[in-house]
């Protein structure tokens, strides 16, 4: 498939060529900290995990100077080819369109601070695998970190104790979708690992942005001390409460929902005996203070199995922290499906319950808060939300009918977008020819530099934007729509996230 593209890209050709058209150049640093360097809000579900390692995207300057290439699949790619298809060495010569340990650029908000993002990934992801979507986010003016998680969901992770030290592999973890108690406890124990890092990750960010020295043994330079981290103290928004949005796909967007719920009802003295919290942590821990009502939250193709467990069932149960009596309400939420998700009518349900109010009704009622905004791009597959789409074309479209791949990341990227613009988060405006606005003979207004006011139409729910579903909660037709539907998604869970086991075999 790969030596037979109708459009004429051969292997030798595939690459990510841009990453959004916001004002910002975008700038890279790879970050593995040992663990005992932080605090730990709860305990470490595997005492050999001892480092927690994330990617950050944030805005940076023009460098005066060609910087070398950041390199899609991580390093050591030999270690990480080995984990996939032969066919697929070619990714060993795809390159992101990053600049590595650039200059951060000043931030031009009113507290001199850039509104930050943590980012979990899905099944068979890595910290790289969506660097379309967190690199056009960062392009706006956000520092976006994506976390790698070393729970067995990416083909391959590796844990270094010290830099030149020889790294531990983590590898791939194949477990069934199907709901049993023993595919339960699994996804259990890979959730406690997320939650942990996710946690650590946070304690991180604290710290960079004090300044306080952290070994980084991913720095080429000076390990022992701040290296390139150094230029992040004090620029980070992430010390007042809620201020940090939150971010995932599938299995990540699962995490991100059993993080806030696991931390907002982490004191709450009417859980039953029978819910067992795979994330402990005290009301006074850091992580506590941030997560609030008010943090924003986007969820794409929320894979809903892993908050079904028995052991933590009456959490998924309650609702998210946006709906306590002091919070807005599902205006700080946004969940953005594929069409295949769409399609799959019993996660459709689920997910549905579980952005409610009220997630213990088996259907939503008429909401007394405001209700989230959930939307699907038609002709998208689950893939469509990671870089595998935009990397692959014409597999994704030959393989999962999946349609413009790169349409379907900037109709995600502007909403995600418009959701942290309404919630206070000082973002760059989207840009014209990213709203798709046309003069009378049809030509897109502006260019790549030409900013434009908020984004309104992405959020509505008329159908102005193209080929961007509007779906409600309570609204029934969506979900007969999506019963119909005659795809193999909706017939079989299995089917519709074996998708994200795809992306296993391409490291994506």
């Amino acid at each position: 498939v790969l030596s037979h593209d109708p459009r004429g890209d051969t292997p030798e050709r595939i690459q990510i060529r841009s990453l959004g058209s916001g004002p910002y150049k975008v700038g890279t640093a790879d970050v593995e900290i040992p663990a005992a360097e932080l605090p730990t809000p709860s305990p470490t579900p595997d005492p050999t995990l001892s480092t927690v390692s994330f990617r950050i995207f944030y805005p940076c300057e023009t460098p005066t100077k060609t910087a070398k290439p950041v390199y899609w699949l991580p390093d050591p790619q030999q270690e990480y080819l080995g984990a996939n298809l032969p066919f697929l060495r070619i990714l060993s010569y795809t390159t992101i369109p990053v600049i590595p340990d650039a200059k951060l650029s000043q931030a031009n908000t009113k507290s001199k601070r850039w509104p930050v993002m943590v980012f979990s990934h899905g099944l068979g992801g890595t910290k790289n695998a969506y660097s379309h979507l967190l690199g056009s986010l960062s392009s706006h003016g956000v520092v976006v970190i994506a976390a790698d998680h070393r729970d067995g969901s990416a083909p391959l992770s590796l844990v270094r104790k010290a830099p030149g030290s020889k790294p531990r592999p983590v590898e791939y973890r194949s477990i069934s979708h199907r709901q049993t108690p023993e595919v339960e406890k699994a996804r259990d124990d890979q959730l406690k690992i997320r939650l942990w890092e996710l946690g650590l990750i946070h304690e991180a960010l604290l710290k960079i942005d004090r300044g306080e020295p952290l070994m980084n043994t991913l720095a080429e330079k000076s390990p022992e001390s701040m290296g390139d981290l150094a230029m992040f103290s004090s620029t980070l928004d992430v010390q007042t409460p809620g201020s940090i949005s939150w971010s995932g796909h599938s299995f990540g967007a699962a995490t991100v929902v059993q993080l806030f719920k696991s931390v907002f009802y982490s004191s709450s003295k009417g859980a039953p005996s029978s819910y067992k919290p795979l994330f402990h942590p005290s009301a006074s821990s850091q992580i506590a203070h941030q997560i609030t009502p008010t943090s924003p939250i986007s969820l794409l193709d929320l894979w809903c199995m892993p908050l079904l467990s028995e052991s933590t069932r009456w959490l998924n149960t309650q609702p998210l922290p946006c709906y306590a009596p002091d919070g807005p309400g599902g205006r700080n939420v946004v969940a953005i499906l594929s069409e295949a998700f769409f399609k799959w009518g019993n996660n459709l349900d689920q997910t549905k319950r579980t952005i409610s109010e009220d997630p213990s009704l088996d259907k939503p009622s008429v909401q007394k808060h405001a209700a989230p905004y959930v939307f699907y791009p038609v002709s998208s597959a689950h893939l469509s939300q990671s870089d595998f789409g935009i990397l692959f074309p014409w597999l994704t479209r030959k393989a999962f009918k999946a349609e413009d791949p790169a349409r379907t990341l900037r109709l995600n990227t502007r909403a995600i977008l418009e959701v942290m613009r309404r919630n206070g988060v000082a973002v760059a405006d989207t840009s014209a020819i990213d709203m798709e606005e046309k003069t009378a003979d049809g030509r897109v207004r502006g260019g790549q530099v030409g900013q434009v006011g908020q984004d309104w139409k992405i959020l509505q729910k008329d159908g102005s934007v193209v080929g961007w579903v509007a779906l409600g909660l309570g609204d029934s037709k969506h979900t007969d729509e999506a019963a119909n539907k005659e795809t193999s998604q909706g017939a079989d869970p299995m089917e519709a996230v074996v998708q994200g086991e795809v992306s296993k075999t391409t490291s994506n």
